[in-house]
């Protein structure tokens, strides 16, 4: 029989989870493995380091046996590590901070789809580019708004099947 489990959600820097807060004080009660749980969490979010990155954390409060699911960083997170800078720009409109090929843009948009409103990779993209809009981020070279405007236009519809 299954006991009463505990759910406890909680946002960690990727591959840097620790017994402190938010997780140690949220799982020590539970009289679990805190140190098993946050070196499984490190292992699991490893590829997102320095990036903040959702875990849910359930636990069965009988067997004390636990289940860790990783969420997807951030969309702007993942465009400032593609794009290889540490944040976005502070103005957007003015200073470009990075530059995303297109098939990064694809790439992350595959990864964020399951969680998004988007029902097409396209329409996915474009949330992409829009988030690239607001970091000052180019695409392909391109001012992001400009790149939009060929996505619309239908010019990368090949890539985006």
């Amino acid at each position: 029989m299954m006991g009463e489990k505990k759910v406890i959600n909680a946002l960690v820097t990727g591959g840097e989870a620790s017994a402190g807060p938010p997780l140690g004080p949220a799982l020590g009660p539970l009289g679990v493995n805190v140190l098993g749980i946050v070196n499984e969490i490190n292992k699991q979010t490893g590829d997102f380091k320095g990036m903040r990155v959702p875990v849910k954390v359930e636990v069965d409060q009988e067997t004390k046996q636990f289940t860790i699911s990783v969420g997807t960083p951030t969309t702007s997170a993942l465009i400032a590590k593609e794009s290889g800078i540490p944040k976005g720009s502070a103005k957007p409109n003015l200073d470009f901070v990075g530059d995303l090929s297109f098939d990064k843009v694809v790439s992350i948009a595959k990864s964020k789809i399951a969680g998004s409103y988007a029902a097409t990779v396209k329409s996915a993209a474009k949330e992409v580019v829009g988030s690239c809009v607001s970091m000052g981020v180019k695409v392909e070279g391109k001012d992001a708004r400009e790149f939009m405007g060929e996505i619309e236009s239908g010019k990368w519809d090949s890539k985006l099947q």
